[in-house]
Parts: structure tokens; sequence; C-alpha cells
């Protein structure tokens, strides 16, 4: 794709993905994701009904009368998406690949995070890590990252959560907030979710699409798996192809779904073909 090319849909997912962090989702963010701690501001006189443990004992015996420290949120966050980059986004039976809607969310999250002066990063991942962007701010590095996010070549098309889990714990030191965003059609990756989610706060954005749950009755189809470009002919006109295929989704399903519960992950899940909008609102105000 030439650079004119590329710079434009650049231009096109940052006047959709801003405008709807700024409009939208102005607040809910803020509130959402809470800052690292409390940090101090000032000094002042103590009040009935204030916190002895807040007393600054220096002062005090300084002016022979009682003052207390004054404490506010630390709201500087550092904000990691952990993207999913595997041959499976790029399947898409609706209006847009899952990559597609991967990387609108991924925009949106970063837009609302250079608003409330948050450093951003990314991983890319397969079943290896493709890249990492370290966190910065600024408008001149989410609009980079946007770029990566349409533009990018995965090395791998193969998809493993574990390895991006135990990079990210590893590489990351200090507490962030993560959105993991993926189908989540990979291995097990129970045990480094439960390291990744006690040392930072995880979030799981699931991005799927329809037929990825079910076949439809379209007679003889030819598959071919994205991930390992294994071509095999299925006839979907068989009620029982169609429910051994719907039947794994929903083992699969129930085994991801029960990993991010029992490790505390808020996990929501978005299809292709509906308003992801509606699902982070319903998260953010989840959240707050």
């Amino acid at each position: 794709m030439q650079t004119s090319e590329i710079l434009k849909k650049v231009r096109q997912v940052e006047i959709k993905t801003r405008g709807l962090s700024q409009n939208i989702f102005a607040g809910q963010y803020h509130t959402a994701f809470k800052g690292r701690g409390m940090a101090f501001s000032e000094v002042r006189e103590y009040q009935p009904g204030d916190d002895v443990r807040s007393i600054d004992w220096n002062v005090t015996a300084r002016f022979n009368r009682p003052y207390i420290k004054v404490f506010e949120e630390e709201r500087e966050l550092t904000v990691m998406l952990l993207i999913d980059v595997s041959g499976s986004g790029v399947f898409g039976t609706e209006c847009n690949t899952k990559r597609q809607v991967i990387t609108e969310i991924a925009a949106t999250l970063a837009f609302s995070a250079i608003q409330n002066n948050d450093k951003i990063g990314v991983i890319f991942f397969s079943d290896k890590i493709e890249k990492f962007i370290a966190p910065q701010k600024g408008k001149k590095h989410i609009l980079y990252i946007i770029r990566e996010l349409l533009e990018f070549k995965p090395e791998s098309r193969k998809t493993d959560i574990s390895c991006v889990l135990q990079y990210f714990t590893n590489v990351i030191k200090k507490r962030c907030t993560a959105f993991l965003v993926s189908d989540f059609i990979s291995p097990d990756f129970e045990k480094s979710l439960l390291i990744a989610s006690k040392k930072h706060d995880l979030v799981a954005l699931q991005v799927y699409d329809v037929k990825d749950t079910e076949l439809p009755d379209v007679g003889l189809l030819k598959v071919i798996d994205s991930e390992t470009d294994k071509v095999m002919y299925v006839d979907t006109s068989d009620e029982k192809v169609r429910k051994i295929y719907k039947d794994k989704w929903d083992k699969r399903q129930e085994i991801v779904t029960r990993n991010f519960s029992k490790t505390g992950v808020d996990m929501v899940s978005i299809s292709t073909s509906e308003d992801y909008v509606k699902a982070l609102i319903t998260l953010f105000k989840f959240r707050s």
C-alpha cells in the first residue's frame, strides 16, 4: 500500500476514534481506571471529623495547632494494549474483519488514555512477541500506533496468549492498566493470566465473528484455517457437523470465561456485527 493510502486510512481511524473518546467516553474512562495511588497535595488546619492519622506532626509542632496532610489521587496511568495480530484476525463475514474492529477499539482506548494524560504502549503478539512499542504520551505517538495497527505484518499467524502475558509481566515492572484484545482462540493460558492479573489491572476484550460460533447451512463448504493454512471441505448441511462446530465454540468459550472469572479479570465479548461503543460503555460503567 502506498504511503498516501496509509496516511488516509490513519486519518479516517483518527477522526472516528478520537471523536468517540472525546464525546462518548469523556469522564467514564477516568472513573473506570483509577490512578496508581494517592499523592501528597498540601497541608491544612485540622477540622473536626478529619482522620487523626493524617496529622502532620512536624507542622503541628511548628504552629502549635493541628495540621493534616491532604492527598489527591495520582491520576497518571501507564496503559498497555496487548493486541492479537494472529491469522484468525483477518476473518470476518459481516461488515468488518476482527482485525479492523480490534484496530478501532485500540485506537479509541489510546485516545482516551492521552486525553487523561496517561502513557500508552502496545505489544503485538501471535504465538510470539511480534513488536513492542514502549509507553509514551502525545498525539504523534498515537498516530504511530494507529499506523502500526493498520499496517503491521506479523511473522507468525498462530496464537499463544500465555506468551504475551508472560512477556508483559516481565517487561512492565510497575502496575499498569492493560487491555488484552483477542478472539482468544488459543491454548490454555490460565496460569500466566493469574500471575499477570495479580501484578496489573487487566481487562479482556474479546472480538469474534458470528461465524466463529456456528456454521451456516450452505452445503459443501471449503474451509481454510487462517493460522495453519489447513484446507478441508465441510458439509454444512449435516446437522451433526454444525452441532459439533457449535459445541466446540461453546466449550472453548466456557473455559475462557471461567478463567477470567476465576482470576478476577473483567471481560467483555464484542461481535464484528455489533456496535463496540455500547460494549465499551457498559464495561466502563461496570468498573466505575
